[in-house]
């Protein structure tokens, strides 16, 4: 059966930063808590916030683009033509 192309809509459009929003804090709110803890020192929470979170967050958009449709593969590119003009 054929996959039908709809674009996503402005609900999948909230829905993703809504997501994002809930993802970001489920990644902050653990670490300012183990933080405030004093489980785990400032460097490490740098470290931490530096380099694993973008990493997360990007994971995150990802897996949160392809659930609410707004992942494309090669069956949605188009051949691009450019008009050229005739020289005399």
């Amino acid at each position: 059966m054929a996959r039908l192309n709809v674009a996503p809509g402005p609900n999948a459009n909230d829905a993703f930063r809504l997501g994002l929003t809930v993802a970001a804090l489920a990644g902050l709110v653990p670490l300012a808590v183990l933080y405030a803890q004093g489980t785990l020192p400032l460097r490490l929470v740098g470290f931490v916030l530096l380099t694993l979170f973008p990493v997360y967050l990007i994971f995150s958009a990802s897996a949160l683009s392809v659930w609410l449709g707004f992942d494309k593969d090669e069956t949605d590119l188009r051949p691009v033509y450019r008009n050229r003009e005739k020289r005399p």
